[in-house]
């Protein structure tokens, strides 16, 4: 393989895959400079291509963990790994033969990180759930969505990935730093409705302050503010409105010539909140989205175009960051943060399962002769996009 390039370069991680925030998790720390090895299930096809962004930047082995022998293939590369990842339920990995005690003991330096829903303990921790279960049961999801909507889920950004992989890549990194001193791994237990919690830690202060209504459109960021909320245009397009501060929204309306000294007394307010929220949507329909975009294009009356995915990748500012990248044909996100002197990199499209179980355990330290003995047994086998078995779907 090259040389690892990115802050992580030397460091490696052994993904047991999961979905969701665990690849996300995964595909960060390669897009960083680790060396991750993804460990797959045998024959599962259903996500298979190069354009699965949660999947790029790493390699593929096919592992059969239910076999014979399996645990003990795992537990050699573990030995050898800074960083393991798995997203199962809680008890899988022990059953399995691979949960923090037997692996610690292999490897004191590991650090192993969890991602589950629920957490490794407490009476929920074997449920099932998805992001809108965990982001219900924080009070997140009942701050999002309007009075008449109801409560709207926020895609599935908040419970999966802001705080469950980003929360398991920050622990995961802490863990890595404490180690340095310690010389001694942990186990980091990322629960994605405590993460999720976390991220709302600046409206919990608004609600310990009494400044926060549960009912929705009713606060400053949750579209009851008439200077932080969308507004549709004649054009049926939207803009957004983020005059938060009072010299931004001052200049908002000097620069659409609106009424500003009426509209500033409605702002201060929050009885006339929804009389100015409605004036504001009357005015807005009266012209084009391009036409108010221009009129507050390149100063700081925060009005921005409601862009879709496609019109963000073309967008001028993102296009000079190189804010996104092309790989394997699919247009993404590019690596972030930035860094000044080791930057990231996308590196590898995303791998077919099993594409490169051979190659991983010949680096890995197993022999040719090894290697053919755990295929015989199909403890471990070798797939390809031409070999493989077929598209089986997401339920297997």
């Amino acid at each position: 393989m090259s040389e690892g390039r990115g802050p992580l370069a030397g460091v490696r991680v052994v993904e047991f895959v999961g979905v969701g925030p665990g690849p996300f998790a995964a595909m960060w720390l390669a897009d960083m400079g680790a060396e991750v090895v993804r460990i797959d299930r045998p024959g599962q096809r259903w996500n298979q291509t190069r354009g699965d962004i949660l999947n790029r930047g790493r390699r593929s082995m096919a592992l059969d963990l239910k076999r014979d022998g399996a645990a003990e293939v795992a537990l050699r590369m573990i030995e050898s790994a800074d960083v393991l990842l798995e997203g199962f339920r809680p008890g899988v990995m022990e059953r399995l033969g691979l949960g923090p005690d037997v692996c610690l003991g292999r490897n004191p330096r590991l650090v192993y990180g969890r991602i589950t829903g629920w957490g490794q303990d407490g009476p929920r921790r074997d449920l099932a759930g998805h992001d809108i279960n965990y982001i219900a049961a924080t009070g997140l999801l009942g701050t999002v969505g309007t009075r008449e909507s109801g409560p709207v889920p926020p895609l599935n950004l908040i419970g999966d990935f802001g705080g469950g992989g980003l929360l398991l890549v920050s622990g995961v990194l802490a863990a890595l730093v404490e180690r340095s001193v310690s010389g001694r791994g942990q186990v980091v237990d990322a629960a994605m409705a405590e993460g999720a919690s976390l991220l709302s830690s600046m409206i919990w202060s608004y609600h310990n302050k009494g400044l926060w209504s549960p009912e929705r459109e009713s606060n400053i960021f949750d579209g009851g503010a008439p200077y932080y909320r969308c507004y549709c245009c004649k054009d049926g397009r939207y803009v957004a409105l983020g005059a938060i501060e009072g010299q931004f929204w001052e200049l908002f309306l000097q620069l659409c010539d609106l009424d500003g000294e009426e509209m500033t007394r409605m702002r201060g307010d929050r009885e006339k909140w929804p009389e100015l929220c409605a004036r504001l949507e009357a005015i807005f329909l009266t012209r084009d989205s391009s036409e108010w975009c221009a009129l507050t294009v390149g100063n700081d009356a925060c009005l921005s175009l409601v862009l879709d995915f496609d019109e963000a990748a073309r967008d001028p500012h993102a296009v000079a960051r190189g804010a996104y990248v092309e790989l394997a044909g699919a247009v993404q996100p590019a690596p972030a943060p930035r860094f000044g002197r080791t930057p990231g990199s996308v590196g590898l499209p995303s791998p077919y399962v099993g594409e490169h179980t051979r190659e991983i355990l010949g680096e890995w330290g197993f022999s040719a002769t090894e290697i053919a003995e755990l295929e015989s047994r199909e403890v471990v086998h070798h797939e390809d996009e031409e070999n493989g078995p077929k598209d089986r779907g997401p339920l297997g």
